[in-house]
């Protein structure tokens, strides 16, 4: 690794990706976020390539995927190239569930659309309807 390379307090990391301190601290000690190296007084240092991890982990909590199956897709990734298909697998079965929701998701719109429409027509009587 170069020396010349940018580090970034985690206050800096604070600003850049909205995520708390105590956060941040939490992802480190339950293993989702790969070893942080220290400066000589022990203050976290963060490079370029945490900042760009903490960018696809930001990706993975958006599709709603657990954090147990974030810290295991973590440890797989810290454990080297032989479990390629195991982080495979996982993201697969992510890519699934999202599938699944997004089309739950287009069904509740297409709904709340039509409901809208009949709002706007002014199609509704003095009666009580959902």
């Amino acid at each position: 690794m170069s020396l010349t390379q940018p580090r970034y307090t985690i206050s800096e990391v604070e600003a850049r990706t909205g995520l708390t301190q105590h956060t941040l601290r939490w992802y480190e000690r339950i293993g989702l976020m790969p070893h942080v190296d220290r400066s000589h007084s022990g203050q976290r240092r963060f490079t370029d390539k945490d900042l760009d991890w903490l960018a696809f982990v930001g990706k993975l909590r958006a599709t709603g995927m657990s954090v147990a199956d974030m810290v295991r897709y973590a440890e797989l990734v810290r454990e080297g190239a032989h479990t390629v298909d195991q982080r495979r697998e996982l993201l697969e079965r992510t890519r699934h569930e999202v599938r699944s929701r997004i089309t739950e998701l287009t069904d509740a719109l297409g709904v709340l659309d039509y409901k809208i429409g009949m709002y706007s027509m002014g199609t509704t009587t003095g009666k009580a309807r959902p």
